[in-house]
C-alpha cells in the first residue's frame, strides 16, 4: 500500500516537473540502444534509471488514455492512474524475455485504467454514510395520505 501511494506520488511529481520545465510536451521515448543502457542501470540498483524511464514513457500513457479514453472528462486523472501503472511495468518488467518496455507497459497501463473503470462502476451503486438518503418509501408514504383522508 505504501509503495503504491509512493509511486503515485513520484509520477505526480514528474508531471509537475515537466509543467514547471516549460516544456507542453513529454520528453522524447528512448532509442532501443538507449532503453537497454538505461535497463541495465536499472538492474544494477540506480534510482535515476528508474526515474528516466518514467519520465521517458509518460509519453506512452498520454497516448493510450487519448487514443482509448478521450471521451471522458477526467483525462488527468487517468494519466495519474496511467502513469502508475507504468511504473508498476517498470518495477516488474525483464528484459531477457526479449520485449521492448513499452509493449509490456501498454498493457499494464491499460489494465491499470481498467481496473480504475471497474472500482468506479462497483461503487457507484453503493450509499455511504454521509450520503443524503430518502427513506421514504411509497408504500410508507400512501398508508400516510389514507390515514390521514380518513
Amino acid at each position: 500500500m505504501f509503495s503504491a501511494l509512493l509511486s503515485f506520488l513520484s509520477a505526480n511529481v514528474l508531471l509537475f516537473i515537466l509543467h514547471i520545465d516549460g516544456s507542453s510536451s513529454f520528453p522524447k521515448p528512448l532509442s532501443a540502444k538507449e532503453e537497454r543502457a538505461v535497463l541495465e542501470r536499472l538492474q544494477d540498483g540506480d534510482p535515476a534509471a528508474r526515474a528516466t524511464l518514467i519520465e521517458r514513457n509518460l509519453r506512452l500513457v498520454s497516448h493510450i488514455v487519448k487514443k482509448y479514453y478521450s471521451r471522458t472528462n477526467d483525462t488527468e486523472d487517468l494519466v495519474s492512474i496511467g502513469t502508475i501503472g507504468l511504473i508498476k511495468a517498470i518495477d516488474s518488467f525483464d528484459p531477457s524475455k526479449g520485449t521492448r518496455l513499452a509493449t509490456y507497459a501498454s498493457r499494464c497501463i491499460e489494465n491499470e485504467i481498467l481496473m480504475y473503470f471497474r472500482a468506479q462502476r462497483k461503487t457507484s451503486g453503493e450509499v455511504h454514510l454521509g450520503d443524503a438518503i430518502e427513506t421514504v418509501s411509497y408504500t410508507h408514504l400512501r398508508a400516510h395520505e389514507t390515514r390521514h383522508d380518513l
